[in-house]
Formats: structure tokens, sequence, C-alpha cells
């Protein structure tokens, strides 16, 4: 690619990324809409024409490493490892 296309990649890039953030924002709107009439209707699941939606508790057991590192430090530093990643950005 020559820098003209490189430009034009990264604006649409930057383009399509605004709207993509425009689009998540309408769907945590209306999810939130959604959420808040269950919420005060009091139900979990509700049924419109062909759709279910449901909105329900999920319970799940995680590990506490902060309480760990805090209790057990040398343990908690002999079983971690540093891993390496990298990360795409356009400014």
């Amino acid at each position: 690619m020559n820098t003209h296309e490189i430009t034009s990649k990264a604006r649409e890039l930057k383009e399509l990324k605004a709207m993509a953030e425009e689009i998540a924002a309408e769907i945590d709107a209306i999810e939130s809409a959604f959420k808040a009439e269950m919420t005060e209707r009091g139900i979990e699941e509700m049924n419109v024409d062909v759709y279910k939606i449901r909105w329900t508790k999920v319970k799940s057991s995680r590990f506490d490493t902060s309480a760990f590192k805090k209790t057990h430090a040398d343990l908690y530093s002999q079983y971690t490892k540093q891993t390496e990643t990298r990360r795409f950005s356009i400014a």
C-alpha cells in the first residue's frame, strides 16, 4: 500500500469504529429500556410476538487473586508469569 492508500484506510477504519460506537450506544439504550421495563414488572422473562426476552441472574464463582496475593504473596509470585501482547491503535 502506498501512503495515500494507508491514509484512506486509516480514515475509513476510524469512521467505521465511530459508527460501531454509535451502534453499541443504541444497543445499550434499547437493552436498558427492556431491563427497566422488566424490573418495573418484576419479571425475568417476557414473550413478545416471536421473541423471548430474558434478563436473568447468573451466579458464578471466581478466584479472588487480590486476596490470595495479600495472604500468600510467595505462592502468588511463584505461579504468575508475564505475558506479552500487542495493541493496535490509530490516533
